[in-house]
């Protein structure tokens, strides 16, 4: 692992643990050339995932791209990050189990959206808001009733 200080390829574990959820392993690292610590976090991969734009353009599958959007999604609203970050595993769990190497950009929305609604309402909202890419407010108007129907 390079040191993310000085960049030097030697560095030593010092202590290893997993992670409260069990989805990953902490590891304080030391580097040899300047001594600084820092920490990393491993995670099992269970499967290399493939996205599959509606364009039909290929791209690896980003775990942090996944989880940034969600955060944009919950930005100031009260959902602890521990409990974002056990949502996204899950989500990402899914998606590697499903047998599948290649994963379309709407599966994964609509993991995403099936999460939030679960999670927080008002993030559901946000993210479907760009999403559901609603062409005028009568779309957005209609979504949001349904969503008060219980029905979304």
């Amino acid at each position: 692992m390079r040191c993310p200080f000085c960049g030097n390829e030697d560095t030593q574990v010092k202590d290893s643990r997993p992670t409260d959820d069990n989805a990953a392993i902490r590891r304080r690292r030391q580097c040899t050339n300047c001594g600084a610590r820092f920490t990393t976090f491993e995670r099992v991969q269970l499967r290399e995932l493939t996205v599959v734009k509606s364009n039909g353009q290929r791209e690896p599958f980003d775990r942090d791209k996944l989880m940034r959007s969600m955060q944009i999604s919950l930005r100031k609203r009260p959902v602890e990050a521990e409990r974002l970050e056990r949502v996204v595993n899950g989500i990402v769990r899914r998606l590697e189990s499903s047998g599948e190497n290649e994963i379309q950009t709407s599966a994964i929305g609509e993991a995403v959206m099936d999460a939030l609604s679960n999670l927080d309402k008002v993030a559901f909202v946000r993210f479907a808001s760009v999403y559901r890419n609603f062409r005028e407010a009568k779309d957005f108007e209609a979504f949001v009733d349904k969503l008060g129907d219980g029905n979304e």
